[in-house]
């Protein structure tokens, strides 16, 4: 995006938003007053209007019962009016048992003398709710029933009666619960209007009253006011964007020309004159230009120093193709990671001969150890046993000889358990572990879950196996101070895994100097091309070790 589109987008942008929170601030409030002058308009009506008719039912009662007796009763062709209703005291809404269903108030009053009923004129109450004054063209007061039918004419239906008329909207039945209110609601045509319900309750009589004047009346000078702050709007927008064009051009001339030398310099031509001019560039391609140029020597720069470090797994990019830096950085690096590749394989290599060649002496010494030397005991405690007759010297050489003979297994067995080609690893550590329970305090654990039969574990990996126990329980035994020691030797068809525990004081493994042991651990690792992680924390001392299967 130019830099002209984007003054153009703020200045005219931030106009706009100004003038349309300013008018829109400015609509909303006038409309709550407006609003809220509405509604306490209608609610004075409605106030009033609800004395007058409350006035009027309780002075035409209080004459009604002032009166003597005179056993009176209701028209019986005009009226329904069962006995369960003539027997209550009071004031009647009898709307509903009038056989035209004409609004209806009646008086019942019973005393020993007898019955009185009086039906009052209902037009006086009409008279109340035809007041109009403050209710616009569109206003109106009216009454409804308990039973959400109307009680009083509707002015916008003149021709129908009123119990005709069903009024089941949110003000009647919040007024019939009790509940007094104001708001905007829909009336009885489904129309909005603003809109004020009370309950009137006298005696036996329930009347919601209504005072009401459409919204649709009450918002035209809102519509009006709306219409004029939007012509507003679009008329300031206008001069805004005039006035920002002239500016645009003031501020962008200037520019262009530093954009394009500023291009060309990060491309690697330094010798570029700047030349400056009136019409010129954008600032936010002059500032990508000096970002490229920064970028690019200062990825230069990390590259080299990651290089210099030997992490030669820093990604690089060039920034062109002529970027002859970048290319010849790349180029170092890529020689460097085949060099170290050539190097790592050339200690892998030398480090496995040197062990296969250490383990094929150990095995040889074995050997000599166990054939050689072994049958010369062996013989010469059969000798002792023929030949010597004086039993206490018999018994103390015999007990030498088979002292020396437990050594030179426990020799053998060290430098090269023969079960290791016999039976395979996991029951040479069974057995080593085992005698190595009988002369420590340690608890050792060792769970054995390789293959019996059709093992893939080489004689290579079980004796590097062998060998990292081996120092992995020395060192435990040695320096750890554990209890406790968990071994678990897996194997699965593409990996062996060796999990060792103990609950010793563990280490640091970033400050503590790693001893021949551990070095000799990683080394053997890497000899059969697996992966070592430790966790040396204090109590829970871990090694997990996991060697791909060489098929």
């Amino acid at each position: 995006m130019s830099i002209k589109t984007l003054i153009l987008l703020i200045i005219n942008s931030l106009i706009v938003l100004v003038i349309a929170l300013l008018s829109f601030l400015f609509y909303k409030q006038f409309s709550n007053v407006l609003n809220d002058r509405i509604l306490m308009q209608l609610n004075s009506i409605e106030t009033l209007e609800s004395i007058q008719i409350e006035k009027l039912i309780k002075t035409k009662w209080n004459s009604f019962a002032s009166t003597q007796i005179d056993n009176s009763d209701i028209d019986s062709n005009v009226f329904r009016l069962p006995d369960s209703v003539k027997a209550i005291d009071g004031i009647h809404d009898l709307t509903s048992y009038h056989k035209d269903k004409k609004a209806t108030i009646g008086f019942i009053l019973n005393t020993e003398k007898g019955r009185k009923i009086e039906v009052i004129d209902y037009s006086d109450i009409q008279n109340i709710l035809l007041e109009r004054t403050g209710m616009g063209k569109s206003g109106e007061t009216y009454l409804v029933g308990q039973d959400f039918r109307m009680r009083s004419e509707s002015r916008f239906f003149p021709h129908k009666k009123p119990y005709d008329i069903t009024v089941k909207t949110k003000g009647v039945i919040s007024a019939l619960k009790g509940v007094n209110g104001r708001g905007i609601l829909d009336d009885y045509r489904g129309i909005p209007v603003y809109s004020v319900h009370s309950l009137i309750k006298i005696s036996n009589l329930k009347l919601v009253i209504l005072s009401e004047i459409d919204v649709s009346e009450v918002t035209k000078p809102l519509d009006e006011l709306k219409r004029r702050l939007t012509t507003l709007t679009f008329v300031i927008f206008l001069v805004a964007v005039t006035l920002s064009l002239f500016l645009t051009r003031i501020i962008i001339d200037p520019i262009k020309n530093m954009r394009n030398s500023l291009r060309i310099m990060a491309k690697g031509d330094y010798h570029q004159t700047i030349e400056y001019k009136r019409s010129s560039s954008e600032i936010k391609e002059m500032f990508d230009a000096l970002s490229q140029l920064k970028a690019s020597l200062q990825g230069a720069v990390k590259f080299s120093e990651a290089i210099g470090n030997m992490d030669l797994t820093t990604n690089y990019q060039p920034n062109s193709a002529n970027d002859v830096l970048g290319k010849s950085l790349l180029t170092m690096r890529d020689k460097l990671i085949d060099f170290k590749h050539q190097e790592d394989n050339s200690r892998t290599i030398s480090n496995r001969l040197l062990v296969n060649g250490l383990e094929n002496e150990r095995r040889r010494l074995s050997r000599e150890l166990h054939d050689g030397v072994g049958p010369y005991l062996i013989s010469l405690k059969y000798y002792i046993e023929n030949n010597v007759e004086n039993a206490l010297e018999k018994t103390e050489m015999k007990r030498i000889v088979d002292e020396t003979i437990s050594e030179i297994r426990s020799m053998s067995n060290a430098l090269m358990p023969a079960s290791i080609d016999d039976f395979g690893i996991g029951v040479t550590l069974t057995n080593y572990i085992e005698n190595l329970n009988r002369s420590t305090s340690i608890s050792i654990e060792y769970e054995d879950l390789t293959r019996q039969e059709n093992s893939n574990i080489t004689n290579h990996q079980a004796i590097n196996l062998f060998r990292i126990c081996q120092e992995l329980l020395n060192n435990s035994i040695k320096h750890s101070k554990a209890k406790n020691i968990r071994i678990t030797l897996s194997e699965f068809d593409e990996f062996i895994s060796l999990f060792y525990f103990d609950d010793g004081i563990g280490f640091d493994i970033n400050t503590v100097k790693l001893g021949s042991g551990i070095t000799n651990i990683k080394e053997r690792v890497d000899i059969c091309n697996g992966e070592v992680t430790i966790n040396a924390l204090p109590g829970n001392t871990t090694f997990e070790i996991e060697l791909p299967i060489e098929l």
